[in-house]
């Protein structure tokens, strides 16, 4: 699923138009990605958590010339998913009747 067949499900099941999903959308993705910014974790209890990781210096190799270089320390972002998505993906698929 994509961008816009997110924005097409949302827009349906909410009984609302595709610009006005769009804009949620585009409204939820910026508060998660502002807060992560400010260093703050988002939190939805029980679909996951937005947070952020960092990832130490190091040393790495460069393939071509096999010298070694300096990977700068940077934050990542992550997701960790909350038990009930977690059942979600693995619950059984229930069977169809004919």
């Amino acid at each position: 699923m994509n961008k816009a067949d997110l924005i097409k499900h949302i827009a349906s099941e909410a009984g609302i138009t595709q610009s006005q999903a769009e804009k949620a959308v585009n409204s939820f993705t910026g508060a998660v990605s502002s807060s992560l910014a400010e260093g703050e974790s988002v939190t939805l209890i029980g679909f996951g958590t937005f947070g952020i990781s960092d990832r130490a210096a190091r040393n790495g190799r460069n393939p071509q010339t096999g010298a070694t270089i300096k990977i700068a320390a940077k934050k990542l972002p992550k997701f960790t998913a909350g038990k009930a998505l977690k059942e979600a993906v693995d619950a059984p698929k229930k069977a169809k009747k004919k």
